[in-house]
C-alpha cells in the first residue's frame, strides 16, 4: 500500500511537471486552452484574420471527422461564428506536418462533414439536390495552421492560400481558405505579439491576458491541472493503441499469421484486428 501511495505521488509531480513546460504549440495543451472557451477562441482568430466583427458561437478540441472511407482525422480546434462559417485550427511543431496537401486534406474533411449525405436506395445515393442541400449550401471554411517555424520561408507573419483563375487573373471564390501563421514571427504587432504567447511556459510571460488565464487555470489550479493529467493520461493510452496497431498492419501485411494470432501478438481485440484488415484491402483495391 505504501509503495503505490508512493508511485502515485511521483507520477503526479511528474505530471504536474510536464504540464509547466506546455506552451500553445503542443496541440493537446492548446485544445484545452480553447475548448469551449469562446472568449479566447474569438481573440485567436480575430487576431490572425484581423477582424473586430468576428463572433465565435462554438469552439471545440480534439474533434475526430471522417471521410467517406472511415478514416478519421482529428481537428485540434473545430470552431464556428455566428455566420456559420467553420474554422479548423491547428498547431504543427514540425515542419513535416504543415505539407501542402495536409492543408488540402483538412479543408476537404470539414466540407465533407458539413453537408448531410444523401439517403441511399439499393447501390444509388440520392443526390445531395434532391435533400434539399445542394452544393451551394458549403458553408465558408478556414483551414489555419500556425508552424513553430516559417515552413513557407517567406520570412512573413502571415500566408493565405486561395484558388484563382489563372487565365482571368480573378479570385475562384469557392470560399475555401488555407492560412499559415509562422509562430517564428516576433514583429511589434498582433500577430508578433500572439506568436510570442504561443511559445511561453509561463503564463505571467503572456501579452494576452485572456490566454494567460486559461493557461494559469490549466497549469496552476487543481481543478485545470486535473484535466490536464487526464489528457496526458488518455493520450498516452492513444499513443499505446496506436502503436499496437500499427504493429498488427505490419503483421497483416507479412501475411504469414492468422487474425487469433495478430489479436494476441499486438494486444488488441480480435474484432479491431479483423476492421484493419477490411481497412487494408480496400486501400489497396481503391
Amino acid at each position: 500500500m505504501g509503495n503505490n501511495d508512493s508511485n502515485d505521488e511521483e507520477r503526479r509531480k511528474l505530471l504536474i511537471s510536464k504540464i509547466a513546460k506546455f506552451r500553445l504549440f503542443d496541440d493537446d495543451f492548446m485544445s484545452k486552452v480553447f475548448e469551449d472557451d469562446i472568449e479566447a477562441t474569438e481573440f485567436l482568430l480575430r487576431t490572425i484574420l484581423e477582424r473586430d466583427d468576428l463572433e465565435v458561437t462554438e469552439s471545440k478540441g480534439q474533434v475526430s471527422v471522417k471521410n467517406l472511407r472511415g478514416r478519421s482525422v482529428r481537428l485540434d480546434i473545430k470552431a464556428k461564428d455566428k455566420d456559420g462559417k467553420l474554422y479548423n485550427v491547428e498547431v504543427q511543431r514540425a515542419d513535416k506536418g504543415a505539407r501542402a496537401k495536409r492543408a488540402r486534406y483538412y479543408s476537404a474533411m470539414l466540407d465533407a462533414n458539413a453537408l448531410l449525405p444523401g439517403r441511399r436506395k439499393k447501390d444509388n445515393a440520392v443526390p445531395l439536390e434532391k435533400e434539399g442541400q445542394d452544393f451551394d449550401a458549403l458553408p465558408e471554411t478556414y483551414v489555419i495552421f500556425i508552424t513553430e517555424n516559417d515552413v513557407l520561408k517567406g520570412n512573413l507573419p502571415l500566408y493565405h492560400i486561395e484558388r484563382r483563375i489563372e487565365e482571368l487573373g480573378l479570385a475562384f471564390g469557392d470560399e475555401s481558405h488555407i492560412i499559415y501563421v509562422n509562430g517564428s514571427y516576433r514583429g511589434n504587432d498582433a500577430i508578433g505579439r500572439l506568436m510570442h504567447d504561443f511559445s511561453c511556459t509561463d503564463p505571467d510571460d503572456m501579452n494576452s491576458d485572456i490566454l494567460a488565464g486559461r493557461a494559469r487555470y490549466l497549469k496552476n489550479g487543481d481543478k485545470g491541472a486535473r484535466q490536464m493529467s487526464i489528457v496526458m493520461e488518455e493520450f498516452g493510452q492513444e499513443e499505446r493503441r496506436d502503436q499496437s496497431e500499427k504493429f498488427a498492419i505490419k503483421l497483416l501485411e507479412e501475411g504469414s499469421f492468422s487474425i487469433s494470432k495478430i489479436a494476441q501478438l499486438s494486444e488488441i481485440p480480435e474484432e479491431r484486428v479483423k476492421e484493419l484488415s477490411e481497412q487494408r484491402k480496400e486501400a489497396v483495391l481503391a
